[in-house]
């Protein structure tokens, strides 16, 4: 995979921008105590993207660990996640995965979303 050129701009401005606010169909974060603590979890996933951006051989599979890992940080709050607040964590690693050109989360974000991958379950029947 070849990094994108302006990859390193975008990365900052997505770090920059305030998260999990209202907008489109998005109605904001169902808890505000628990902004700051999804918003350090996501800028530490946009952190993994843009190490990974940077190193000599960025590779689909790399970029795919990262939002394991990156999911994985939801694990302790998880339940505290309402179905728009979860959504909305799945469209953050779709941006991120927009900025380097990354076409699949290899079933994470299905994993994440709905606790299974509807594409892996439809391949193996």
């Amino acid at each position: 995979m070849k990094t994108p050129e302006n990859a390193k701009g975008k990365f900052v401005e997505f770090i920059a921008n305030k998260k999990f606010l209202a907008e489109n169909y998005y109605p904001g974060i169902a808890d505000e105590k628990l902004r700051p603590i999804f918003s350090k979890k996501i800028n530490q996933a946009a952190l993994d993207f843009q190490n990974v951006a940077k190193s000599d051989k960025p590779t689909d599979k790399k970029y795919q660990k990262k939002i394991l890992i990156g999911l994985s940080r939801f694990g302790d709050v998880y339940m505290e996640l309402d179905t728009e607040d979860r959504e909305r964590v799945c469209s953050y690693f779709i941006e991120l995965m927009d900025i380097v050109g990354l076409e699949s989360s290899d079933g994470h974000l299905n994993e994440f979303m709905y606790g299974f991958d509807p594409i892996k379950v439809i391949d193996n029947n």
